[in-house]
């Protein structure tokens, strides 16, 4: 496995590992290649729908006849205060950062006075910047703007949001340790649920999008291949670093029938990022832990289902007439794949209605249910519209 960047430029060029690349988590560098996918997938996908009629434009008055976005410019300039509160933060503490980037990030500490500082300073000059060009004489310019000139503030949305899901879903798992130390688990760097990222990710974007009047059905099925491709993404990093989101432990000797590699059927994870397992025999890096039995690889499993289910959805992207029912597909696929998946993964379980399974596999038959019902509905809605078949 590949903890962070040092391994990884071990395995190509053999330079020695836990050197000052160790900053870049491997995890972490996948998961902005992840968004980088959403983010071009979608675009595409948005253009290709304005093209076609289904996206009109809203104007946006440049000129700055309109009143001071105080909300927009109050989180951007939270976002570049927090940026510089944990970069000043880094460079105070740089040792303790590089034996854990990730846990020393995601914490409430650093400086906070300097957060709040570049909060006032870059709401100060932006508003003396906007007032200077409202008073001033320049003629009034509008400019059309469709949905694809927003993914890149859809996508920090959808990041921020999603992180933020992800951190709350995986908190509900273990209440009882979250209520022992309330702080100290949400910010910690470990634990982060997939499905709480998606459905927060989701509910936030989709007020954004509903805030500047865009049609939400068709913004859904525009980011369905882009979600799949980029959970896919997202779990390159999970199996390259070995991050603990691997399988229940599998002694089964390989079948006669499995034509991929042998270490796609059972995994040890050596040099696993959670450092878990037993130590390897004459190493001598920081991570040199490997499990004690091999595990099913579930990751590699998730990354090849992602491929697949990104294929069907882009072959039917331009045959599916009837607005959101691409989504919904894609809502039915990643259930099936998730609920699977959980079969052969590690999870508490939990009993509800003479059911027990895991949290995950509840939202996944939700996710089947609801989109089910959804297909029917706009279905028969697009039908008795126009009379239009799927």
């Amino acid at each position: 496995m590949y903890p962070n960047l040092s391994y990884i430029l071990h395995a190509l060029f053999g330079t020695e590992p836990d050197n000052a690349f160790s900053i870049v988590q491997t995890f972490g560098l996948f998961l902005v290649f992840s968004f980088l996918a959403a983010a071009y997938f979608f675009k595409k996908e948005l253009r290709r729908k304005a093209d076609e009629g289904l996206f009109q434009p809203t104007y946006v008055d440049v000129s700055a006849k309109q009143p001071f976005a105080w909300f927009d410019n109050i989180i951007n300039g939270f976002i570049l205060g927090l940026i510089a509160m944990k970069t000043t933060h880094i460079a105070l503490n740089y040792e303790t950062f590089q034996k854990d980037p990730s846990g020393f990030l995601l914490t409430a500490d650093g400086p906070w006075l300097i957060l709040l500082v570049v909060l006032g300073v870059f709401t100060f000059v932006r508003y003396n910047a906007w007032k200077k060009i409202k008073h001033s004489e320049r003629p009034a310019q509008r400019v059309a703007v469709y949905p694809h000139d927003r993914v890149g503030d859809i996508t920090v949305i959808a990041a921020f949001s999603g992180i933020f899901g992800s951190k709350l879903f995986s908190v509900m798992e273990d209440l009882p340790g979250f209520f022992q130390n309330p702080v100290g688990s949400f910010f910690s760097g470990s634990g982060l649920n997939i499905y709480g990222g998606l459905i927060v990710g989701f509910l936030a974007v989709y007020y954004y999008i509903r805030k500047h009047n865009i049609e939400p059905l068709h913004v859904m099925d525009a980011i369905a291949p882009a979600l799949i491709i980029s959970y896919g993404v997202g779990r390159m990093g999970c199996q390259f670093s070995g991050d603990g989101d691997w399988g229940i432990v599998n002694n089964n000797p390989v079948p006669s029938w499995w034509i991929l590699p042998d270490s796609w059927w059972a995994s040890t994870y050596p040099h696993n990022v959670i450092d878990d397992g037993v130590s390897i025999a004459g190493c001598t890096w920081q991570h040199c832990m490997q499990l004690a039995q091999p595990v099913y690889p579930t990751p590699i499993y998730e990354i090849i289902a992602s491929i697949v289910i990104f294929l069907i959805l882009w072959a039917l992207r331009k045959r599916v007439k009837v607005p959101g029912v691409l989504f919904f597909i894609y809502m039915i696929l990643n259930g099936v794949e998730r609920f699977w998946i959980e079969k052969i993964r590690i999870n508490d379980k939990y009993s509800f209605m003479g059911l027990n399974m895991t949290q995950a596999e509840y939202i996944a038959v939700l996710y089947i249910i609801v989109a089910i019902g959804c297909i029917i509905y706009f279905t028969r809605k697009h039908q008795s519209k126009n009379g239009a078949n799927v």
